[in-house]
């Protein structure tokens, strides 16, 4: 005798939901490394439009100095994707949207380096039935050093009363 097996797609998630009310200020997400090669220079070139020699002719930039192709800024803040970690799954179903984002670039990024993101929680703002999550985002290079950082928020649910 076989038993049946069923499945329903509702259930096949990386991890629990998580609310608003579940996260705590100073909790890290740590983001998988990302080594930056020339195909994702070229990827980013071809998504962006921008065809600024400096993101792309390694030529040009070693006739200025540079040890290899420039990364463009959104190209680093592109790699602090939440949706790149867990972070994304913890929130599948009480994520209303992303809100805002800013930046400050702080080093030169090149062809080669490998970049090390966190996302670590800064502020939790509840209001009635969402909040406001602030995750402080970091980038810093294979020598330790802090290339870009600065603030993402999210506009998620709060848990919902029991019926």
């Amino acid at each position: 005798m076989t038993q049946e097996i069923t499945f329903d797609p509702r259930d096949h998630r990386m991890c629990p939901t998580r609310y608003l009310e579940d996260f705590v200020v100073g909790e890290k997400f740590i983001l998988p490394s990302r080594t930056m090669t020339d195909a994702l220079f070229a990827a980013f070139q071809l998504a962006s439009g921008d065809n600024h020699p400096v993101h792309y002719d390694v030529e040009y930039c070693r006739a200025r100095g540079m040890p290899h192709m420039l990364a463009h800024g959104f190209q680093v803040l592109a790699q602090t994707c939440g949706g790149a970690g867990m972070f994304a799954h913890m929130v599948e179903d009480s994520l209303k949207g992303f809100i805002e984002q800013s930046s400050r670039f702080l080093g030169m990024v090149f062809v080669g380096d490998t970049l090390y993101v966190t996302l670590q929680v800064t502020e939790i703002v509840p209001n009635r039935s969402t909040g406001v999550l602030t995750l402080k985002s970091t980038v810093h290079n294979q020598r330790g050093e802090l290339v870009m950082d600065g603030l993402q928020k999210y506009l998620l649910k709060k848990r919902p009363l029991a019926a």
